[in-house]
């Protein structure tokens, strides 16, 4: 049930996040404008916020072993992370009644320079996060290589700089694809990259994009056909077979 609404949550993750806005916006006006309803509406927003934070930990596990295609770009990109959708509701709801009690205090003409500064520094945190969430910022193999982005920055890996993708030995549920580059001056970095040599894996099973990356940085014939739904499905198929493979032998 938890993959399930995880999936729809993705999938229509800009409308959930434009309601979630709009509830933000209404709590914030509610509480800063006519304290005593903001009050009535206290207890449910809580709850509702703590549900949301409780199911975005629980989705922080799923982690499938599946791409996004994107024909439009092209590319093979990781899915959007469920849980961080519903961190976003659950950080903005807060959030939302922090700028309502900063406008009440404004309105009091008791509002102080540490208040307007801690609730400037919220509204940018929980910014950087929406756009985080509201853009395709996922790890995407395409023709060319690898990019993965985030709102400060990205990293570019063309496919001749990658020799290989590694697990940390021991580990079942990395966070993280380490790379190792033959090639380090062909590697681009803009702004400031989620990391200088690593891929997150936070939504995707690493151990199959590990299998993917290794599997076009072998096979470069078939790297202009990546963003096709007929490459992916021949890409399922290939790792499926190397995986069937690899049990036979143990």
């Amino acid at each position: 049930m938890i993959s399930e609404l995880c999936a729809a949550t993705v999938r229509h993750r800009h409308v959930v996040l434009l309601l979630g806005l709009l509830v933000a916006i209404v709590n914030a006006a509610t509480i800063g404008l006519t304290p005593s309803l903001g009050q009535i509406l206290f207890i449910p927003l809580i709850l509702i916020t703590l549900a949301v934070l409780a199911v975005s930990v629980i989705a922080m596990g799923i982690r499938p072993a599946s791409f996004v295609v994107l024909p439009h770009v092209p590319a093979f990109a990781t899915p959007p992370p469920a849980w961080k959708v519903f961190l976003a509701l659950g950080v903005l709801w807060p959030n939302s009644a922090s700028l309502g009690a900063l406008v009440r205090s404004t309105r009091a003409d008791i509002v102080s320079t540490l208040d307007v500064v801690l609730a400037l520094a919220w509204v940018v945190a929980v910014t950087l996060l929406l756009i985080d969430v509201w853009r395709d910022n996922e790890v995407q193999l395409r023709p060319y290589g690898i990019r993965q982005s985030w709102p400060l920055g990205s990293l570019t890996v063309p496919w001749e700089a990658l020799p290989a993708a590694q697990l940390r030995p021991g580990t079942d549920r990395p966070s993280r694809l380490r790379m190792a580059f033959a090639q380090p001056l062909l590697v681009k970095r803009r702004g400031i990259p989620w990391s200088r040599n690593a891929l997150r894996t936070d939504n995707v099973d690493a151990r199959f994009l590990a299998a993917a990356i290794r599997h076009y940085v072998c096979r470069p014939e078939y790297r202009p056909a990546i963003g096709s739904q007929a490459e992916y499905k021949r890409l399922l198929i290939e790792l499926a077979n190397r995986q069937d493979g690899a049990d036979r032998a143990d």
